[in-house]
């Protein structure tokens, strides 16, 4: 009978005339979130005034477009001689920003060393496929051991080996459980993508470097 009469009310009027038993207490507390991992390092960026740039004509597949067309971009690090071109694509300015990404990584790896973004995301895309290919084993090695049992039940013989029983243990995690953060890596690698807009407005400006090739 209360709920009859309450739906033809105000909403808050209907809600007051509801017994408690049917309203529904609001949850102040929030969801329990998982195990997170410290952001990946900030992106690193070179100096201008520490490199000198040289654009020169490309070479190998592309066509015409490329051999004829000096959109392949050199660097030089002045302060430690380190050399560096890029030909990832077509476009001068696309090369020029991806050519300053790199060099402004490996000269971070080469001082931080294990604490350097590169190595950071490195080794976090290893323990992710680490861990994807320890999930498979898992779990052929629980459809195995269901074929097992079933053809035990019946009274046949054993199919075969369990995978993962091979006298190798697999090993767990450091806290003694998968780790499941691959849906936060995921998100994480989408936000650090490479992105075409890392450098803006860089300055164009020629260099009497001569043309050295790859290192």
């Amino acid at each position: 009978m209360l709920p009859r009469i309450a739906s033809r009310l105000p909403p808050l009027t209907k809600r007051a005339c509801l017994p408690p038993a049917i309203i529904r207490p609001l949850s102040t507390s929030s969801p329990s979130l998982g195990k997170r991992q410290p952001p990946v390092p900030p992106r690193p960026t070179v100096n201008e005034e520490d490199i000198t740039e040289v654009f020169i004509h490309g070479g190998g597949t592309g066509g015409q477009k490329i051999n004829k067309t000096a959109s392949k971009v050199q660097l030089k690090h002045l302060p430690t001689g380190m050399v560096l071109t890029c030909q990832e694509t077509r476009s001068r300015t696309e090369n020029r920003k991806i050519a300053r990404r790199k060099l402004a990584e490996r000269l971070e790896e080469m001082e931080k060393g294990e604490l350097s973004r590169v190595a950071v995301k490195r080794e976090r895309a290893s323990k992710k496929k680490a861990s994807k290919a320890k999930k498979a084993r898992r779990k052929y090695r629980k459809l195995e051991e269901e074929k097992n049992a079933a053809a035990v039940a019946a009274g046949g013989p054993v199919v075969g080996n369990i995978v993962g029983q091979d006298g190798e243990e697999e090993e767990e995690g450091e806290d003694g459980e998968d780790s499941d953060d691959d849906d936060e890596d995921d998100d994480e690698e989408g936000e650090d993508e490479d992105d075409p807009d890392v450098v803006v407005d860089i300055p164009e400006k020629r260099s009497p470097v001569p043309q050295i090739s790859n290192p």
